[in-house]
Protein backbone atom coordinates (compact mmCIF):
# COMPACT_ATOMS: atom_id res chain seq x y z
CA UNK A 1 0.00 0.00 0.00
CA UNK A 2 1.51 3.00 -0.90
CA UNK A 3 1.56 6.16 1.40
CA UNK A 4 0.29 9.37 0.34
CA UNK A 5 0.64 13.18 2.12
CA UNK A 6 -1.24 16.02 0.84
CA UNK A 7 -0.70 19.33 1.57
CA UNK A 8 -3.35 22.50 0.34
CA UNK A 9 -2.69 26.19 -0.10
CA UNK A 10 -4.75 28.66 -0.85
CA UNK A 11 -8.93 29.27 -0.50
CA UNK A 12 -11.95 27.09 0.26
CA UNK A 13 -12.30 25.98 -2.84
CA UNK A 14 -9.05 24.76 -2.67
CA UNK A 15 -9.60 22.58 0.34
CA UNK A 16 -12.72 21.58 -0.79
CA UNK A 17 -11.23 20.11 -3.86
CA UNK A 18 -8.31 18.85 -1.57
CA UNK A 19 -11.00 16.66 0.20
CA UNK A 20 -12.66 15.11 -2.62
CA UNK A 21 -8.65 13.81 -3.79
CA UNK A 22 -8.03 12.65 -0.35
CA UNK A 23 -11.16 10.85 -0.57
CA UNK A 24 -10.55 9.27 -4.03
CA UNK A 25 -7.22 7.96 -3.42
CA UNK A 26 -8.29 6.36 0.25
CA UNK A 27 -11.05 4.48 -1.59
CA UNK A 28 -8.18 3.21 -3.91
CA UNK A 29 -5.93 2.02 -1.86
CA UNK A 30 -3.93 4.74 -0.59
CA UNK A 31 -2.93 5.22 3.12
CA UNK A 32 -2.98 8.86 4.05
CA UNK A 33 -0.26 10.55 6.24
CA UNK A 34 0.76 13.63 7.53
CA UNK A 35 2.85 15.92 4.89
CA UNK A 36 5.42 15.64 7.81
CA UNK A 37 6.10 12.05 7.51
CA UNK A 38 8.12 10.12 4.67
CA UNK A 39 5.94 9.21 1.95
CA UNK A 40 5.56 7.07 -1.26
CA UNK A 41 4.17 10.39 -3.15
CA UNK A 42 3.58 14.02 -1.82
CA UNK A 43 0.55 15.82 -3.59
CA UNK A 44 0.78 20.06 -3.36
CA UNK A 45 -2.69 21.34 -4.06
CA UNK A 46 -1.20 25.11 -5.19
CA UNK A 47 -2.14 28.54 -4.77
CA UNK A 48 -0.73 31.28 -7.74
CA UNK A 49 -3.09 34.39 -5.79
CA UNK A 50 -0.23 36.80 -5.31
CA UNK A 51 4.01 36.48 -5.92
CA UNK A 52 4.16 35.15 -2.35
CA UNK A 53 1.44 32.32 -2.81
CA UNK A 54 3.86 31.03 -5.72
CA UNK A 55 6.68 31.30 -3.68
CA UNK A 56 4.58 29.02 -0.94
CA UNK A 57 3.93 26.91 -3.55
CA UNK A 58 7.68 26.46 -4.65
CA UNK A 59 8.44 26.01 -1.31
CA UNK A 60 6.37 23.29 -0.25
CA UNK A 61 7.13 21.19 -3.27
CA UNK A 62 10.87 21.52 -2.38
CA UNK A 63 10.17 20.77 1.32
CA UNK A 64 8.51 17.35 0.07
CA UNK A 65 11.43 16.33 -2.08
CA UNK A 66 13.86 16.88 0.50
CA UNK A 67 11.72 14.87 2.86
CA UNK A 68 11.86 11.66 0.37
CA UNK A 69 13.86 11.96 -2.40
CA UNK A 70 12.54 8.94 -4.38
CA UNK A 71 9.10 10.13 -3.77
CA UNK A 72 6.76 11.15 -6.49
CA UNK A 73 6.15 14.51 -5.89
CA UNK A 74 2.78 16.05 -7.97
CA UNK A 75 2.06 19.70 -8.57
CA UNK A 76 -1.94 20.00 -8.83
CA UNK A 77 -4.26 23.25 -9.56
CA UNK A 78 -3.73 26.99 -10.24
CA UNK A 79 0.14 27.49 -9.53
CA UNK A 80 0.40 25.23 -12.44
CA UNK A 81 -2.34 26.02 -14.73
CA UNK A 82 -0.26 28.95 -15.01
CA UNK A 83 2.80 27.33 -16.21
CA UNK A 84 4.92 27.65 -12.74
CA UNK A 85 5.43 24.35 -11.81
CA UNK A 86 6.54 23.11 -15.44
CA UNK A 87 10.43 23.06 -15.31
CA UNK A 88 10.78 22.73 -11.56
CA UNK A 89 12.99 20.01 -10.51
CA UNK A 90 11.90 19.11 -7.30
CA UNK A 91 8.48 18.35 -9.55
CA UNK A 92 7.83 14.59 -11.04
CA UNK A 93 4.05 14.95 -12.06
CA UNK A 94 1.48 17.95 -12.85
CA UNK A 95 -2.41 18.01 -12.92
CA UNK A 96 -3.82 21.35 -14.21
CA UNK A 97 -7.19 22.69 -12.86
CA UNK A 98 -10.39 20.63 -14.12
CA UNK A 99 -8.22 17.22 -14.05
CA UNK A 100 -8.23 16.78 -10.51
CA UNK A 101 -11.13 14.61 -10.38
CA UNK A 102 -8.55 12.20 -12.44
CA UNK A 103 -6.25 12.48 -9.89
CA UNK A 104 -6.28 8.46 -9.35
CA UNK A 105 -5.81 7.35 -12.98
CA UNK A 106 -3.43 10.08 -13.66
CA UNK A 107 -1.00 9.09 -11.00
CA UNK A 108 -1.34 5.22 -11.47
CA UNK A 109 -0.31 5.99 -15.22
CA UNK A 110 2.69 7.85 -14.37
CA UNK A 111 3.59 5.32 -11.62
CA UNK A 112 2.76 2.31 -14.09
CA UNK A 113 4.07 3.58 -16.90
CA UNK A 114 7.04 6.39 -15.84
CA UNK A 115 5.17 8.78 -17.92
CA UNK A 116 3.26 12.12 -17.93
CA UNK A 117 -0.05 12.32 -20.06
CA UNK A 118 -1.68 15.93 -21.35
CA UNK A 119 -3.19 17.02 -17.57
CA UNK A 120 -3.18 20.90 -18.07
CA UNK A 121 -5.89 21.97 -20.27
CA UNK A 122 -7.12 25.31 -22.01
CA UNK A 123 -8.72 26.65 -19.01
CA UNK A 124 -9.48 29.72 -20.70
CA UNK A 125 -11.48 27.58 -23.24
CA UNK A 126 -13.83 25.16 -21.29
CA UNK A 127 -17.28 25.32 -20.53
CA UNK A 128 -17.23 21.91 -19.17
CA UNK A 129 -17.38 22.11 -14.83
CA UNK A 130 -15.35 19.67 -13.03
CA UNK A 131 -17.59 16.91 -11.25
CA UNK A 132 -16.01 16.33 -8.10
CA UNK A 133 -17.94 15.10 -5.08
CA UNK A 134 -18.07 14.46 -1.35
CA UNK A 135 -19.70 11.75 0.52
CA UNK A 136 -18.30 12.81 4.07
CA UNK A 137 -16.27 15.35 6.01
CA UNK A 138 -13.62 14.73 8.80
CA UNK A 139 -15.46 18.14 10.34
CA UNK A 140 -18.31 16.19 10.83
CA UNK A 141 -20.53 19.43 11.92
CA UNK A 142 -19.72 21.48 8.66
CA UNK A 143 -19.00 20.94 5.31
CA UNK A 144 -17.58 23.25 2.41
CA UNK A 145 -19.77 22.68 -0.51
CA UNK A 146 -18.27 23.96 -4.23
CA UNK A 147 -21.83 25.33 -6.57
CA UNK A 148 -19.15 26.63 -9.15
CA UNK A 149 -15.86 27.37 -10.64
CA UNK A 150 -14.18 30.34 -12.91
CA UNK A 151 -14.72 34.53 -12.70
CA UNK A 152 -15.63 36.61 -15.77
CA UNK A 153 -15.10 39.93 -13.51
CA UNK A 154 -11.39 40.55 -14.08
CA UNK A 155 -10.29 42.74 -11.89
CA UNK A 156 -6.88 44.55 -12.08
CA UNK A 157 -4.73 43.14 -9.49
CA UNK A 158 -6.20 39.34 -10.03
CA UNK A 159 -5.07 36.55 -12.09
CA UNK A 160 -7.71 34.08 -10.70
CA UNK A 161 -9.69 33.99 -14.27
CA UNK A 162 -6.34 33.09 -16.10
CA UNK A 163 -5.69 30.28 -13.88
CA UNK A 164 -9.72 29.21 -13.25
CA UNK A 165 -11.12 30.24 -16.75
CA UNK A 166 -14.53 31.55 -16.70
CA UNK A 167 -17.81 30.91 -14.90
CA UNK A 168 -18.81 27.53 -15.27
CA UNK A 169 -22.04 26.35 -12.43
CA UNK A 170 -21.99 22.71 -10.73
CA UNK A 171 -25.61 21.09 -11.70
CA UNK A 172 -28.15 21.57 -9.05
CA UNK A 173 -28.66 18.01 -9.16
CA UNK A 174 -25.02 16.85 -8.16
CA UNK A 175 -25.19 19.61 -5.87
CA UNK A 176 -28.61 18.31 -3.94
CA UNK A 177 -27.65 14.90 -3.40
CA UNK A 178 -24.10 15.80 -2.43
CA UNK A 179 -25.90 17.84 0.59
CA UNK A 180 -28.62 14.56 0.70
CA UNK A 181 -25.16 12.64 1.54
CA UNK A 182 -23.61 14.70 3.90
CA UNK A 183 -26.99 15.38 6.09
CA UNK A 184 -27.32 11.58 6.11
CA UNK A 185 -23.68 11.29 7.47
CA UNK A 186 -24.59 13.73 10.41
CA UNK A 187 -23.60 17.28 8.64
CA UNK A 188 -25.49 19.79 10.20
CA UNK A 189 -23.80 23.13 8.37
CA UNK A 190 -23.42 23.65 4.90
CA UNK A 191 -20.76 26.69 3.51
CA UNK A 192 -21.45 27.49 -0.32
CA UNK A 193 -18.07 27.81 -1.78
CA UNK A 194 -16.78 28.83 -5.14
CA UNK A 195 -14.19 31.07 -7.17
CA UNK A 196 -17.24 33.68 -7.69
CA UNK A 197 -20.48 32.23 -6.27
CA UNK A 198 -22.28 35.15 -7.17
CA UNK A 199 -22.32 34.62 -10.79
CA UNK A 200 -23.99 30.53 -10.14
CA UNK A 201 -26.26 29.72 -13.29
CA UNK A 202 -24.99 32.78 -15.24
CA UNK A 203 -23.44 30.54 -17.96
CA UNK A 204 -26.28 28.19 -18.07
CA UNK A 205 -29.51 30.72 -17.79
CA UNK A 206 -30.66 28.86 -14.83
CA UNK A 207 -30.72 28.38 -11.94
CA UNK A 208 -30.36 31.53 -9.73
CA UNK A 209 -28.52 31.16 -6.55
CA UNK A 210 -32.12 31.84 -4.75
CA UNK A 211 -33.23 29.22 -6.77
CA UNK A 212 -30.30 27.10 -5.36
CA UNK A 213 -31.01 28.38 -1.79
CA UNK A 214 -34.54 27.57 -1.96
CA UNK A 215 -33.92 23.79 -2.94
CA UNK A 216 -31.21 23.27 -0.25
CA UNK A 217 -33.76 24.54 2.31
CA UNK A 218 -35.93 21.89 1.91
CA UNK A 219 -33.22 19.54 2.44
CA UNK A 220 -33.50 17.20 6.14
CA UNK A 221 -31.04 16.90 8.75
CA UNK A 222 -29.20 20.50 7.04
CA UNK A 223 -30.07 22.94 10.12
CA UNK A 224 -27.73 26.09 8.73
CA UNK A 225 -26.64 27.14 5.17
CA UNK A 226 -23.69 29.68 4.98
CA UNK A 227 -23.09 31.86 2.04
CA UNK A 228 -19.92 32.33 0.74
CA UNK A 229 -17.90 35.11 -0.24
CA UNK A 230 -21.09 37.61 -2.00
CA UNK A 231 -20.09 40.65 -4.83
CA UNK A 232 -22.10 43.79 -3.43
CA UNK A 233 -24.20 44.30 -6.53
CA UNK A 234 -25.99 40.46 -6.01
CA UNK A 235 -27.69 41.85 -2.64
CA UNK A 236 -30.53 44.09 -3.98
CA UNK A 237 -33.66 44.09 -2.36
CA UNK A 238 -35.20 41.20 -4.03
CA UNK A 239 -32.45 38.68 -2.93
CA UNK A 240 -32.28 39.77 0.73
CA UNK A 241 -36.00 39.75 0.73
CA UNK A 242 -35.93 35.84 -0.62
CA UNK A 243 -32.76 34.96 1.50
CA UNK A 244 -34.68 36.51 4.69
CA UNK A 245 -37.29 33.87 4.28
CA UNK A 246 -35.51 31.05 4.73
CA UNK A 247 -34.90 30.72 8.09
CA UNK A 248 -32.14 27.77 7.55
CA UNK A 249 -29.83 31.30 5.59
CA UNK A 250 -27.17 32.25 8.56
CA UNK A 251 -27.31 35.40 9.00
CA UNK A 252 -23.68 36.11 7.90
CA UNK A 253 -22.52 37.53 4.83
CA UNK A 254 -19.07 38.20 3.51
CA UNK A 255 -19.74 41.13 1.16
CA UNK A 256 -16.18 41.50 -1.29
CA UNK A 257 -15.22 45.50 -0.73
CA UNK A 258 -11.30 45.76 -1.14
CA UNK A 259 -11.24 49.59 -1.04
CA UNK A 260 -13.62 52.19 0.53
CA UNK A 261 -12.74 54.66 -1.92
CA UNK A 262 -14.20 55.24 -5.19
CA UNK A 263 -10.77 55.85 -7.05
CA UNK A 264 -9.09 53.00 -6.08
CA UNK A 265 -11.92 50.60 -6.84
CA UNK A 266 -11.99 52.11 -10.26
CA UNK A 267 -8.43 51.10 -10.33
CA UNK A 268 -8.98 48.06 -9.20
CA UNK A 269 -11.93 47.44 -11.83
CA UNK A 270 -14.01 46.61 -9.17
CA UNK A 271 -17.56 47.02 -10.72
CA UNK A 272 -19.25 49.37 -7.91
CA UNK A 273 -18.94 52.30 -5.83
CA UNK A 274 -18.28 53.27 -2.14
CA UNK A 275 -21.59 54.44 -2.09
CA UNK A 276 -23.42 50.94 -3.09
CA UNK A 277 -21.93 48.72 -1.55
CA UNK A 278 -23.08 50.85 1.48
CA UNK A 279 -26.24 50.83 0.63
CA UNK A 280 -26.32 46.91 0.40
CA UNK A 281 -25.49 46.64 3.94
CA UNK A 282 -28.22 48.87 4.98
CA UNK A 283 -30.48 46.16 3.08
CA UNK A 284 -29.02 43.48 5.21
CA UNK A 285 -29.77 45.57 8.31
CA UNK A 286 -33.39 46.33 7.41
CA UNK A 287 -34.08 42.53 6.98
CA UNK A 288 -32.08 41.01 9.22
CA UNK A 289 -31.59 42.23 13.25
CA UNK A 290 -28.08 42.30 14.01
CA UNK A 291 -26.69 40.41 10.49
CA UNK A 292 -22.62 39.77 10.90
CA UNK A 293 -21.31 41.37 8.12
CA UNK A 294 -17.46 40.51 7.06
CA UNK A 295 -15.49 41.33 4.42
CA UNK A 296 -11.73 41.84 2.76
CA UNK A 297 -9.44 45.03 1.96
CA UNK A 298 -6.61 45.30 0.17
CA UNK A 299 -4.29 47.90 1.62
CA UNK A 300 -1.30 49.43 -0.69
CA UNK A 301 -3.10 49.47 -3.78
CA UNK A 302 -0.63 51.19 -6.60
CA UNK A 303 -0.85 54.43 -6.31
CA UNK A 304 -3.01 54.59 -3.27
CA UNK A 305 -2.52 57.77 -1.81
CA UNK A 306 -2.63 58.68 1.99
CA UNK A 307 -5.84 60.35 1.48
CA UNK A 308 -7.46 57.90 -0.17
CA UNK A 309 -6.07 54.91 2.61
CA UNK A 310 -7.97 57.75 4.80
CA UNK A 311 -11.13 57.14 3.05
CA UNK A 312 -11.21 53.54 2.94
CA UNK A 313 -10.40 53.55 6.82
CA UNK A 314 -13.13 56.23 7.78
CA UNK A 315 -15.66 54.09 5.53
CA UNK A 316 -15.22 50.45 7.10
CA UNK A 317 -15.38 52.09 10.44
CA UNK A 318 -18.85 53.51 8.60
CA UNK A 319 -20.35 50.42 7.87
CA UNK A 320 -19.21 48.54 11.47
CA UNK A 321 -17.58 44.95 10.21
CA UNK A 322 -17.86 42.31 12.06
CA UNK A 323 -14.57 40.70 11.21
CA UNK A 324 -12.12 42.07 8.27
CA UNK A 325 -9.44 39.74 6.35
CA UNK A 326 -6.91 42.69 5.48
CA UNK A 327 -4.46 42.22 2.44
CA UNK A 328 -1.06 43.90 1.79
CA UNK A 329 -1.37 44.31 -1.87
CA UNK A 330 1.16 41.69 -3.34
CA UNK A 331 2.18 42.62 -7.26
CA UNK A 332 1.27 39.29 -9.43
CA UNK A 333 2.74 38.98 -12.55
CA UNK A 334 0.50 39.03 -15.74
CA UNK A 335 -1.61 41.64 -13.90
CA UNK A 336 -2.68 45.02 -15.14
CA UNK A 337 -1.84 46.03 -11.68
CA UNK A 338 1.73 44.40 -11.25
CA UNK A 339 2.54 47.02 -14.23
CA UNK A 340 0.97 50.45 -12.57
CA UNK A 341 2.86 53.26 -11.51
CA UNK A 342 2.72 54.63 -7.69
CA UNK A 343 3.87 50.88 -6.22
CA UNK A 344 4.13 51.48 -1.94
CA UNK A 345 6.54 50.12 -0.36
CA UNK A 346 6.24 47.11 1.94
CA UNK A 347 6.84 49.15 5.10
CA UNK A 348 4.09 51.44 3.90
CA UNK A 349 1.71 48.73 3.17
CA UNK A 350 2.38 47.55 6.69
CA UNK A 351 1.96 50.43 8.19
CA UNK A 352 -1.65 50.78 6.56
CA UNK A 353 -2.17 47.58 7.44
CA UNK A 354 -1.37 47.91 10.97
CA UNK A 355 -4.17 50.55 11.34
CA UNK A 356 -6.66 48.39 9.50
CA UNK A 357 -6.06 46.15 12.00
CA UNK A 358 -6.54 48.02 14.77
CA UNK A 359 -9.63 49.24 13.10
CA UNK A 360 -11.03 45.27 12.71
CA UNK A 361 -10.10 44.42 16.67
CA UNK A 362 -12.56 47.70 17.85
CA UNK A 363 -15.22 46.57 15.45
CA UNK A 364 -15.08 43.15 16.14
CA UNK A 365 -15.32 43.65 19.74
CA UNK A 366 -18.06 45.56 19.63
CA UNK A 367 -19.95 43.78 17.20
CA UNK A 368 -19.67 40.68 20.05
CA UNK A 369 -20.66 43.03 22.55
CA UNK A 370 -23.86 43.65 20.71
CA UNK A 371 -24.64 39.90 21.33
CA UNK A 372 -24.21 40.04 24.99
CA UNK A 373 -27.99 39.37 26.38
CA UNK A 374 -29.19 37.86 22.93
CA UNK A 375 -30.70 33.87 22.39
CA UNK A 376 -28.58 32.27 20.47
CA UNK A 377 -28.21 28.57 19.33
CA UNK A 378 -24.67 27.63 19.17
CA UNK A 379 -23.76 24.21 16.92
CA UNK A 380 -20.85 22.75 19.45
CA UNK A 381 -17.94 21.50 17.64
CA UNK A 382 -15.20 20.62 19.56
CA UNK A 383 -13.85 20.24 23.70
CA UNK A 384 -11.44 23.16 24.44
CA UNK A 385 -9.30 23.43 27.75
CA UNK A 386 -9.79 27.94 28.04
CA UNK A 387 -8.00 29.49 31.04
CA UNK A 388 -7.62 25.51 32.73
CA UNK A 389 -11.31 24.93 32.62
CA UNK A 390 -12.76 22.62 29.45
CA UNK A 391 -15.54 24.19 27.33
CA UNK A 392 -17.69 23.17 24.54
CA UNK A 393 -17.17 25.97 21.54
CA UNK A 394 -19.19 26.41 18.60
CA UNK A 395 -20.26 29.14 16.68
CA UNK A 396 -23.47 30.77 16.54
CA UNK A 397 -25.27 31.30 12.76
CA UNK A 398 -23.59 34.84 12.88
CA UNK A 399 -20.27 33.01 13.28
CA UNK A 400 -19.61 34.17 16.87
CA UNK A 401 -17.37 31.70 18.44
CA UNK A 402 -19.64 30.85 21.72
CA UNK A 403 -18.19 28.57 25.02
CA UNK A 404 -20.11 26.47 27.23
CA UNK A 405 -18.73 24.46 30.04
CA UNK A 406 -18.38 21.00 29.75
CA UNK A 407 -19.92 18.47 31.68
CA UNK A 408 -18.60 15.08 32.00
CA UNK A 409 -22.22 13.80 31.51
CA UNK A 410 -23.26 15.64 28.57
CA UNK A 411 -21.83 15.17 24.88
CA UNK A 412 -22.28 18.03 22.95
CA UNK A 413 -20.56 17.32 20.06
CA UNK A 414 -21.97 18.15 16.57
CA UNK A 415 -25.41 19.23 18.56
CA UNK A 416 -27.44 22.55 18.61
CA UNK A 417 -28.10 23.86 21.84
CA UNK A 418 -30.33 26.79 22.92
CA UNK A 419 -29.14 30.03 25.08
CA UNK A 420 -27.66 33.37 26.23
CA UNK A 421 -24.71 35.22 25.47
CA UNK A 422 -24.03 36.28 29.14
CA UNK A 423 -20.40 37.94 28.31
CA UNK A 424 -16.87 37.32 27.20
CA UNK A 425 -15.02 34.16 28.21
CA UNK A 426 -12.28 35.78 26.15
CA UNK A 427 -10.89 38.40 24.16
CA UNK A 428 -12.84 36.15 21.04
CA UNK A 429 -15.24 33.80 22.49
CA UNK A 430 -18.51 34.20 23.92
CA UNK A 431 -20.44 32.58 27.02
CA UNK A 432 -23.17 30.44 26.68
CA UNK A 433 -25.33 29.71 29.42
Amino acid sequence: MKSVALHNLGCKVNGYEMDVMQQMLQENGYKIVSFDEVADIYIVNTCTVTNIADRKSRQMLHRAKKQNPNAVVVAVGCYVQTGGAGADEAVDLVVGNNRKRQIVSILEDYLNNGKQEDTIIDIGHTDEYEQMRLTKTAEHTRAYIKIQDGCNQFCSYCIIPYARGRVRSRGEADILNEVRDLAAAGCKEIVLTGIHISSYGIDTGSPKLTALLAKLQDIGGIRRIRLGSLEPRIVTEEFVRQVSAMPKICPHFHLSLQSGCDTVLARMNRHYTSGEYFQTTELLRKYYENPAITTDVIVGFPGETAEEFGITERFVRSVGFYEMHIFKYSKRKGTRAAAMDGQLTEAEKSRRSAILSEAKRQMSHTYRESCIGSKQEVLFEEKKTIGGREYWTGHTPQYVKAAKEADSSLDLGNRILQGTITGFLDEDVMILK
